[in-house]
């Protein structure tokens, strides 16, 4: 039932990148205003993990219900404000409540999954999260083009309304645990004392490893995809749709067989080899003509297949009572990631185009040769 609403609310996600461009071109933004629209959904992310974080120590409930309040507001102001500052505030509100959710579900997993099966759980709740993605992609690809992008956009993210329906019966399989406890767990933060150097070392390639997914993910899907689509190959809604949903597709067909490798052969190992895959994609996406582009979007879908992979990685090396406050700043480098790939995109503009791709690639290459290096010498 958890996954099934998380399902529900990323419609959303999946939905909004088929339409920038006309998003773009209906509100008349330059590169760098439309680089922030698209950013700002992950700058929101970033702001408030470490405050949901706390929250979620004590009140994961709470966070839960108030996540597709804030989606649904969000979205409100998308379709009706049209100037850029309300375009900003609807994907702020929709960052917000997406963390909100994310990390409410993610808690409440890595609390219940601390075993060899952690990858397969999260693997599991990543699956649900990738139907819903591609179900709002295939949703806004599928609508007639005469439609305007803030009716497709309504359309396509529907669902969460839904979300709001079970919630409910979720809500009844949880513990509520919050009471009278203070809001924002203020002891959460507490670092233990004595940490082995072999965990701060996986902690630290956890963070890399994260942040680089994510800088690369929210590069290619937020911007470069859409807007190469767009200016450089003569896209249309629908084009730009069907490379997003190939991407996906691949994303969600790998994730559980994904999630079981990394629980057999290793985390570590399996994370090393799809950070190398994804160098090749972002490299080919980022910088190759159109064939390229759509064999790069293949790739791209099987890495992003290992998304929570480190996730995974962090957990090994997270006590239990850290789980909350750690998950929560990992997810700071995350969204960071998530915001800074667009923004950075739409500054660089039409100037310096393959820059950030190119250097996207030697990252995650050299993150996944260092993962790789270290379990082969352990």
């Amino acid at each position: 039932m958890l996954c099934l609403t998380t399902g529900l609310q990323t419609f959303s996600i999946g939905a909004f990148p088929a339409l920038l461009p006309e998003l773009g071109r209906g509100a008349g933004l330059a590169d760098w205003q439309l680089g922030a629209v698209a950013g700002a959904f992950g700058f929101a992310r970033m702001l408030t993990d470490l405050p949901a974080g706390l929250l979620m120590t004590h009140h994961v409930r709470r966070a839960l219900l108030a996540a597709p309040v804030f989606v649904l507001a969000g979205v409100t102001c998308l379709v009706l404000g049209g100037a850029f500052g309300w375009l900003l505030l609807g994907r702020v509100l929709m960052g917000a409540g997406h963390t909100l959710g994310m990390l409410g579900a993610l808690t409440t997993i890595l609390r219940a999954r601390a075993d060899r099966r952690l990858a397969s759980a999260l693997g599991a709740y990543e699956f649900s999260a990738m139907l819903g993605m591609l179900g709002g992609v295939t949703l806004v690809g599928t609508l007639p083009r005469a439609l305007a992008w803030q009716t497709a956009f309504v359309i396509a993210c529907s669902p969460v309304l839904l979300a709001l329906v079970f919630l409910r019966a979720v809500l009844a399989l949880l513990p509520d645990d919050g009471g009278d406890r203070p809001w924002f767990a203020r002891s959460a933060a507490a670092v233990e004392s004595h940490v082995p150097p072999g965990d701060r070392a996986t902690t630290a390639l956890a963070f890399a490893a994260g942040g680089a997914v994510a800088l690369a993910y929210s590069t290619l899907e937020q911007f470069v995809i859409p807007v190469r689509g767009s200016r450089e190959f003569g896209l249309e809604r629908s084009g730009i749709a069907r490379l997003l949903m190939l991407a996906q597709l691949c994303d969600t067909l790998a994730l559980l067989p994904v999630g079981a490798l990394a629980d057999r052969r290793g985390t570590g190992r399996v994370l090393g080899v799809v950070l190398l895959t994804f160098a090749a994609a972002v490299a080919a996406i980022g910088l190759g003509p159109l064939p390229l582009v759509v064999t790069g979007c293949v790739v791209f879908g099987l890495s992003m297949a290992g998304w929570m992979l480190p996730v995974g990685l962090l957990r090994s090396a997270t006590p239990a009572s850290q789980v909350a406050w750690r998950t929560a700043l990992f997810r700071v480098f995350v969204d960071g990631g998530m915001f800074l790939g667009p923004f950075a995109s739409g500054l660089l503009g039409a100037t310096h185009p393959r820059v950030l791709p190119a250097t996207l690639a030697a990252l995650l290459l050299t993150v996944g040769v260092v993962l790789l290096g270290r379990r082969a010498r352990s």
